[in-house]
């Protein structure tokens, strides 16, 4: 009898293990599936993600880093969609596209990550203060921060940075950052230092 109650007690300290556990890894973390093309060759349809919930607790978000962020577009059933996309310009930068490619601050942005290498679209644009400019990785299939109906993208919408890939193992791990910028000379001839405009740290559907 007495090692039946110890047997029961055993279980229900580790159940109570498991959900604290679970309660707390949810209070950090939350998981994502991706849907749609617009991240490839990254990030492909049913891949599932990790999410840092606490990720931009002391720190802000920088270039490269892959977000998932509330939008305004909403799904056939009227809600609203969660897009995940790649961050591209920070407050105060000017982003302008031209000629296929991506400058910040009139350095070239260098995007061998993307699908094609080129992004299309010609705009030049001052991120707003707290706002970050957001575009899939498949430039030409993402409807991203070069759209009206994104726009830039407020902190007070990010969700979290996406910082592993569960599935599928084969391709599981770390989520790495992308997005260095190349010394480039501006228009007016004038050089821009990359180091200047900031170097990406280590980081669905639409």
């Amino acid at each position: 009898m007495s090692d039946g109650v110890r047997g029961i007690g055993s279980f229900v300290r580790e159940l109570c293990v498991a959900v604290i556990s679970v309660v707390i890894v949810t209070q950090f973390y939350q998981p994502a599936h991706v849907s749609g093309s617009s991240m490839k060759p990254q990030f492909f349809q049913g891949d599932y993600l990790l999410l840092s919930r606490q990720a931009y607790q002391n720190r802000k978000p920088q270039r490269g880093d892959v977000v998932v962020f509330q939008s305004t577009l909403q799904d056939k059933k009227g809600r609203k969609e969660r897009l995940i996309k790649r961050i591209v310009g920070l407050p105060g930068e000017t982003v302008e596209i031209r000629d296929g490619q991506v400058y910040i601050n009139g350095s070239l942005l260098i995007d061998n990550y993307t699908r094609t290498h080129y992004t299309n679209g010609s705009l030049q644009i001052t991120v707003p203060s707290d706002s970050y400019f957001c575009m899939g990785d498949n430039r030409q299939n993402s409807t991203d921060s070069r759209s009206p109906a994104v726009g830039c993208v407020s902190s007070d919408r990010l969700c979290g940075k996406v910082v592993l890939r569960l599935w599928p193992a084969r391709r599981a791990g770390v989520v790495k950052s992308y997005g260095e910028l190349a010394e480039e000379k501006s228009p007016a001839g004038t050089a821009v230092s990359s180091a200047a405009s900031g170097k990406a740290a280590p980081s669905g559907k639409k």
